[in-house]
């Protein structure tokens, strides 16, 4: 027919034809009842299908030269726009179609079993019918229909159960709905109705579920529920700003705990068990992130931010982490393993980095390192140059130069003692023994040089050991500091009782005088050993006022000592130890007098610090304003402190005065370096 000029009347034909026949197929699935009416149209279009195959067959040369030369469409393609047009879209069908396969998903939903693969074979003929058909007569309607459902489902289950319950109801929703697309929809599918399921069922109610009384966001942390923690992360994460919001409720709550923290008298007594606390907070918190918000940057950054926020608040937190760290390396350091030391101070400097007064920390740090390194009460060398190396990592030679310092002291002093026994040992004899830690000045704290008269016995062994140093080392000179050492006096007491006392420098004074007197007043102790006012009281009150150390009698009896107190050898003192320690006690928080001196020797400290920067910045500027020159040192010093800006402006001035700078004349805000 093609050949002889009749392909028109042979397509028109078949279009007629296949009309007809899809009319009387469209009476028979109308005329199916109930559930009967998925299946007799499931069984329709797989005989079309099959139909349309072998009318494709038997009219392929059409197919192949008339059609294309006449732009007419192909047969296939013409049964299924039929197979739409006539079936699919006859108003009978259409609104049934479209009512049955919504209430399916509805029971499914409600929790009945439906025939899956049913289903599955609807959509796809919708979908090889074409996009805009599967999209217009089902996706477009089961869009609409979940989110009335949803939003009504959502607002049921916000007003009966608790955050973590909501969350678990969403979480299975949402699956659900995945697993459907999965099954029978169309797998661009999942984007449009899990967006339906996030802005319903999270979206919607993200704010009221994260204050949620009793179970929200907060009570989740307090509780570490770390299970619904991290499905809150998971469903949140899905919709636009809910992480932002969970981060912006958890920043808050943890500044403001350390706000609570800081203000609280009782835990801020004990400077040991506060920095305790911080640390059991920050593992706490870095639990929560790593297993409930995936280890999520942006969270451990509002983390760091919210305890540099609140650590600062409290001034004495440099000193208090000092206080924390010597108290591990005086005794909480014993029996500990190696990486367990080693993750303690990795906390320690993660505390310390969070500090601004970074200097500040190094001055208590100073101060109670030499303590310790000087009374020997370090339990661990490795572990005190470990944190050194930690130090100096994060901030540098400098930072550490005097610490590193007095460790090389301690080991000089070593030699310098084996030195001075090996020629002096025939010397001392039967005499006391003498044990000298050569400190240099500029690496140890400042200490003031005070004054106390050594007994005798002691003199002349120090006058040895001076001769020998300084006989060793030309253009030095020695002070000593008597009241930074300690002695060890053995004692007979009533009834030969023996005892080694381990004492203070200024305890051995006091003691020593026993040995001549049974019975001396206060003014009488204080006239022969002019030990200073408030040491020779805390002296006193250790040796005669301590319970189990009161080798002294005071009379009268009291805490206090007032200087009309008569101190007597207490012959009946006993002790199941051999070995009595009296008196040394480890670093204490600073009274707020102290407090207030070191914070100014700090501040004099940063002085110089200031203007070196101001200069090297000068330097290499030439010329700058003033916001600029602030900026620019503030950048350059935060490492160690935040320096403030009128401190700033009052080096600037004096920077003028002595002319290494001066003002612009035609802009005065602007500065020059004079070369």
């Amino acid at each position: 027919m093609v050949l002889h000029k009749f392909g028109e009347k042979l397509y028109s034909g078949l279009v007629t034809t296949m009309t007809s026949h899809l009319k009387e197929i469209s009476n028979s699935i109308e005329a199916a009842q109930g559930g009967l009416f998925l299946d007799e149209l499931n069984r329709k279009w797989a005989e079309h299908n099959k139909a349309l195959q072998m009318i494709r067959d038997i009219l392929m040369y059409m197919d192949r030269t008339f059609i294309p030369n006449t732009h007419k469409t192909p047969v296939h393609e013409l049964g299924l726009n039929l197979w739409r047009d006539v079936i699919i879209h006859s108003h009978a069908i259409q609104s049934r179609l479209q009512a049955i396969l919504l209430e399916n998903v509805r029971r499914e939903r409600s929790g009945e079993v439906i025939d899956r693969g049913l289903m599955r074979s609807i959509t796809k003929m919708l979908m090889d019918l074409g996009p805009s058909v599967y999209q217009d007569d089902f996706e477009k309607h089961f869009l609409e229909v979940s989110a009335d459902f949803y939003r009504l489902e959502s607002q049921e289950f916000i007003e009966s159960c608790d955050c973590g319950e909501y969350l678990k109801k969403a979480e299975r929703r949402l699956n659900e709905e995945i697993e459907r697309v999965s099954h029978y929809l169309d797998t661009r599918s999942e984007v449009k109705i899990t967006n339906v399921v996030e802005t319903e069922m999270i979206e919607s109610h993200m704010h009221r579920l994260v204050q949620m009384e009793n179970s929200g966001l907060i009570n989740m942390i307090v509780d570490e529920k770390y299970e619904d923690l991290g499905r809150m992360y998971c469903l949140f994460r899905r919709v636009s700003n809910g992480l932002v919001l969970i981060r912006d409720v958890m920043t808050s709550y943890i500044r403001d705990t350390g706000k609570q923290l800081l203000t609280d008298p009782e835990r801020l007594k004990d400077p040991v068990d506060f920095v305790q606390h911080l640390l059991d907070l920050k593992d706490k918190y870095d639990k929560i992130i790593t297993s409930a918000f995936r280890n999520d940057k942006t969270f451990q950054n509002a983390l760091n931010s919210s305890f540099e926020y609140f650590i600062n608040l409290n001034s004495r937190s440099p000193e208090f982490i000092s206080l924390f760290v010597d108290d591990k390396l005086r005794k909480g350091l014993r029996g500990v393993t190696e990486e367990d030391v080693e993750l303690l101070l990795d906390k320690v400097m993660m505390l310390f980095r969070y500090l601004q007064e970074k200097d500040v920390f190094e001055k208590y740090y100073k101060q109670h390192l030499a303590k310790r390194l000087l009374s020997g009460k370090s339990v661990s060398d490795d572990a005190e140059r470990s944190l050194i190396v930690k130090l100096k990592t994060e901030c540098g030679y400098q930072f550490t130069s005097k610490l590193e310092g007095m460790f090389t002291d301690m080991k000089t002093s070593q030699d310098t003692m084996q030195g001075f026994h090996a020629s002096h040992g025939s010397d001392i004899g039967d005499g006391p023994m003498l044990s000298v830690q050569v400190l240099t000045t500029g690496s140890w704290p400042t200490q003031p040089i005070t004054t106390c008269n050594l007994p005798a016995e002691i003199l002349g062994i120090c006058e040895k050991f001076r001769n020998y140093y300084l006989g060793t080392h030309t253009g030095r000179r020695l002070s000593w500091q008597t009241n930074m050492g300690t002695a060890d006096l053995k004692a007979t007491f009533g009834k030969g009782q023996k005892h080694e006392l381990n004492v203070s420098t200024y305890q051995m004074c006091v003691l020593m005088l026993f040995n001549d007197a049974d019975r001396l007043s206060y003014k009488e102790i204080e006239q022969v050993t002019e030990i200073p006012t408030f040491d020779l009281k805390r002296c006193l009150q250790s040796l005669a006022c301590v319970k189990g150390k009161n080798v002294l009698w005071k009379e009268p009896m009291s805490k206090d000592i007032v200087d009309t107190d008569t101190f007597l050898f207490n012959d009946k003192y006993t002790s199941k130890f051999f070995k009595v320690k009296i008196g040394t006690v480890a670093a204490q928080r600073e009274s707020e007098p102290e407090n207030q001196e070191t914070r100014q020797r700090v501040e004099e400290d940063r002085k110089p610090q200031i203007e070196a920067a101001i200069v090297r910045i000068m330097k290499a500027r030439r010329v700058l304003d003033h916001n600029n020159i602030v900026a620019e040192v503030t950048k350059q010093l935060q490492s160690r402190f935040l320096p403030n800006p009128v401190v700033i402006k009052k080096r600037i001035e004096s920077l003028i005065e002595r002319e290494f700078l001066e003002r612009d004349k035609g802009d005065r805000k602007l500065y020059r370096y004079l070369a």
